[in-house]
């Protein structure tokens, strides 16, 4: 598993703080979420946040 970059997990986090709503444990929806609420140009950049935000959601492994 690769480390998150700290700019995936701090964006993640402000998201899922601001708008807990808009997010599941879809990682579709997620995405989709994460392109309307964000101005990230870059589809890998977008779909790490939607990852990041989707594990949190589940309760994943926690990380550091």
């Amino acid at each position: 598993m690769a480390i998150k970059p700290k700019y995936v997990k701090q964006l993640g986090t402000i998201l899922l703080e601001r708008y807990p709503q808009a997010f599941n444990t879809d990682f579709e929806t997620n995405k989709e979420s994460v392109a309307k609420l964000t101005n990230v140009e870059s589809k890998s950049v977008r779909n790490r946040i939607a990852g990041y935000v989707t594990r949190k959601k589940a309760g994943g492994k926690p990380s550091a």
